[in-house]
């Protein structure tokens, strides 16, 4: 088992790898052990014809790096967690400092959030050249994967080695930028670090406190960030270009479909809500099924109705993740059922019209079955449509490399959704090993795809170059 980079698998990694597999369906096994038969292909094709990801395997190589900073609790056990200025994390910022200086950035720092901002200046012979933005975040989700933001800082800081290493400019700078955090584990304010660059950093979360009772103001005096200077990193949309991400999909689509590559069309916009239905415990062996107002049911028949109607749409999804009888008992029918919806899709319209279905046939659940229903809305995000223009320039750039064109949305949030509020953006996805599964430790992806990652993004950037120059 050589593995994603060509180079085996450690005893570990295998038995956990079985572990996993062992529970699988018949036909989801079927699909992985086709993957893994396509895999061998490709790497035997590689030896045969001397076929080496140069740039992948770099890139590859700065992830396993980067993985070996993690925090106390979890370092100790083998798992990766970097959370918000921790001392992991703050030695994954100097880490990644330190790789984009010796990658040829002219200008490297860390700003007054722990965002790591690297710089690679235009060609001077440009005229009033703008800069293209990118980046990705590299705090992780507890006992998560190596892949998860990190890739979308590295596949540019790989492009940005090539150009220095060719002694070449392009007529527009580029600006990577590490974002500090993103996943909101350590502090309740997710892309704060992606939202400092809009605007969006609420001054409110710096009285926040970590389960140690740290506050955020007190965890970035200790990292030394001047906070003061927060507001200042705002970016004025006129300087620049647009926004592009590389991340790892964090889902199966790609790899069911053995794709290396995807373009993504839309960052779902969603809402979340908690509920309740209310009705009347009762006695399970003296209650009638047709005297009975269960709200466990009712909760059980909204399930279903969200995976029908979620469906209807192709590309929306609907999820009822918590489902709890406070109290419950065997013998008891259930007389109140807490739950959960999460409800997305690629648009806003789209997204609206699928909660409307949803808390309507709730509410005519609840009638039906002689149970009250109360919602209440938890969370809002808008959809990220990708730029049109953008979003061309990610396909022609997979196109170029012979590659068929894949479009899909992400169900997951990223920076862009940040960004899009001021700035052109479209993102460019990595299949995922292991069926895409993400927020794991079993997150995983090739050398092979990643080469074809920093190759399209290098053909985005001579496109990009081309058509500033008229060409």
């Amino acid at each position: 088992m050589r593995g994603p980079r060509g180079t085996g698998l450690t005893k570990a990694q295998i038995i956990d790898t079985f572990a996993r597999r062992l529970g699988n369906h018949p036909e989801v096994e079927r699909a992985e052990a086709l993957r893994h038969i396509h895999r061998i292909a490709e790497i035997r094709l590689a030896d045969r014809f001397g076929a080496e990801p140069v740039l992948g395997n770099q890139v590859w190589d700065w992830h396993e790096a980067l993985a070996r900073h993690s925090d106390p609790g979890f370092a100790e056990h083998g798992q990766l967690t970097v959370t918000y200025l921790t001392d992991a994390h703050r030695a994954c910022a100097a880490q990644i400092s330190e790789v984009m200086r010796a990658a040829g950035f002219d200008a490297v720092h860390t700003d007054a959030v722990g965002n790591v901002v690297g710089r690679y200046h235009a060609d001077p012979s440009a005229k009033n050249a703008k800069t293209l933005l990118t980046g990705s975040h590299y705090d992780t989700v507890r006992n998560g994967g190596k892949y998860d933001g990190r890739q979308g800082i590295f596949v540019p800081i790989a492009c940005v080695q090539a150009l220095h290493g060719a002694g070449r400019r392009l007529p527009f700078g580029i600006e990577v930028v590490a974002f500090a955090e993103e996943e909101g584990q350590r502090f309740k304010a997710a892309f704060l670090a992606s939202g400092a660059l809009i605007g969006a950093f609420d001054a409110t979360w710096l009285d926040q406190q970590d389960a140690d009772g740290i506050s955020m103001r007190q965890a970035m005096q200790q990292a030394g960030l001047a906070i003061d200077d927060i507001p200042k990193l705002k970016r004025d949309a006129a300087d620049y270009l647009g926004f592009i991400e590389v991340h790892i999909e964090q889902g199966p689509v790609l790899n069911a479909l053995n794709l290396p590559l995807g373009v993504v069309t839309s960052i779902n916009g969603s809402l979340r809500f908690v509920g309740e239905f209310v009705g009347q415990a009762s006695h399970a062996g003296t209650t009638p099924m047709d005297r009975r107002r269960d709200a466990a049911c009712a909760a059980a028949e909204l399930a279903l109705y969200l995976e029908e109607r979620a469906a209807k749409d192709g590309d929306s999804v609907a999820t009822m993740g918590l489902m709890n009888v406070p109290g419950g008992s065997i013998n008891v029918v259930p007389g109140r059922c807490a739950f959960s919806l999460d409800l997305r899709a690629p648009n806003d319209a789209q997204r609206d019209a699928l909660v409307a279905d949803v808390l309507e046939r709730a509410q005519q659940i609840g009638t039906r079955r002689g149970v009250a229903c109360t919602l209440e809305e938890t969370m809002r995000a808008d959809a990220a449509p990708s730029d049109p223009a953008w979003q061309q320039r990610w396909e022609r750039a997979v196109a170029s490399l012979g590659l068929p064109v894949f479009r899909l949305p992400s169900g997951a949030g990223h920076d862009a959704m940040m960004l899009h509020r001021i700035m052109p953006q479209a993102m460019l996805f990595v299949r995922g090993e292991n069926g895409g599964i993400s927020h794991n430790p079993l997150e995983s992806t090739t050398a092979d795809d990643m080469e074809l990652a920093v190759r399209a993004m290098q053909r985005l950037l001579d496109d990009l170059a081309a058509e500033l120059a008229g060409v």
